[in-house]
């Protein structure tokens, strides 16, 4: 593949994985309330926590969705989007083996209807997206590194 068609595969990919999470973030913003309750579902963290979670992990997606989308702090945006798509989905599992009938309230009521295998292949597909996002940006700044140096050392020829 080559270093242009490359390019368009990970910036599309990159498109699609901002703007679901900055999607889901202004939903869940807009219903904070409705929010903590899907938080407090998982049986996991006490309402007041869960309430503090509802109000600021949607603006934490909306920045990292944005992040990835503009590319400006790109690497930091994957990093922690990466680590609230693990989170996520070890709750989830964790509920769905305790018996917890959960919604997991992602994309606010439009997400209410699926079934925990939907909502997981979802997460699974998002996981995967950014962690090749990931993988591939330190492989093409590795990449870039080598080229300039390979012009440095013919410079000094």
């Amino acid at each position: 593949m080559g270093l242009s068609s490359r390019n368009v595969l990970y910036r599309t990919i990159g498109i699609i994985v901002g703007g679901i999470f900055v999607y889901a973030g202004v939903i869940k913003v807009m219903d904070p309330i409705g929010f903590a309750r899907d938080i407090d579902n998982y049986h996991m963290l006490p309402w007041a926590l869960s309430v503090r979670l509802a109000f600021y992990l949607p603006w934490l997606e909306v920045f990292c969705g944005l992040a990835v989308l503009g590319g400006l702090f790109y690497r930091g945006g994957l990093l922690i989007l990466n680590a609230l798509i693990s989170i996520f989905i070890i709750a989830s599992m964790v509920a769905k083996a305790r018996g917890l009938d959960i919604t997991c309230g992602c994309f606010g009521h439009a997400s209410r209807n699926w079934n925990f295998s939907g909502h997981l292949a979802l997460d699974l597909i998002l996981l995967i997206a950014v962690s090749f996002l990931s993988f591939s940006d330190r492989r093409m700044a590795s990449e870039a590194l080598a080229l300039q140096g390979s012009r440095g050392a013919k410079q000094n020829l």
